[in-house]
């Protein structure tokens, strides 16, 4: 069993204890995205997992956070991405991939909500192209909360020979061009017998 805590609009929170491989399954099903139904004391209540920890050793659950939501009413998450397919800008030109988003923030009714987004990266064929949020295919009653211009994922060129052999040059830098900074210079043996009579003197 796992302890857990239930809380939700309206409603008190409530520690609760849930069987371990039926979380474990319904959580590898639904993920943080996907409602799930818990039956607590025979009545269903319809909850998405808000969070959980877990034993930095054994890699088990310890605790989980469930928020109880109203389908109804709408709710506003983090969709996470799932980049599939085979970009030509890779596999032909040699370029490699970057992911500028792992997630989407959306508004919808908790049954329209998608366990995950699909990136198909095979539609970038060429460096200049990008696939932005307005490119993915998401459903009508899914509104998306972030910039629909923000670049999902893009294919960087391969560096070239110059551009490797310049990130492997050391850069020196002189401390003092570094404002605020002065560079000490050590006293000469004169002035460091000046030094000693001026001290004698005050003594």
């Amino acid at each position: 069993m796992i302890p857990a805590v239930m809380y939700g609009h309206g409603i008190k929170p409530q520690n609760i204890w849930v069987t371990y491989l039926e979380f474990e399954k319904a959580y590898k099903e639904a993920g943080e995205s996907t409602v799930i139904e818990l039956e607590i004391d025979g009545k269903k209540v319809n909850v998405l997992v808000h969070d959980n920890q877990v034993d930095p050793i054994t890699g088990k659950f310890t605790h989980i956070d469930f928020f109880q939501v109203n389908m109804d009413e709408k709710i506003e998450t983090n969709i996470p991405l799932e980049f599939i397919g085979e970009s030509p800008a890779i596999k032909e030109l040699g370029g490699m991939l970057v992911k500028s988003l792992d997630e989407i923030k959306v508004s919808c009714l908790p049954a329209d909500l998608p366990s995950e987004i699909i990136v198909d990266i095979s539609r970038i064929k060429a460096f200049s192209d990008h696939i932005k949020i307005k490119d993915l295919d998401i459903s009508d009653k899914v509104k998306v909360l972030d910039d629909e211009n923000m670049v999902v994922a893009l294919v960087e060129a391969p560096r070239t020979e110059e551009e490797m052999a310049s990130l492997d040059e050391k850069v020196e830098e002189d401390v003092t061009k570094v404002e605020g900074v002065v560079k000490e210079t050590p006293a000469t043996e004169g002035e460091e017998k000046k030094e000693e009579k001026k001290e004698d003197k005050k003594k």
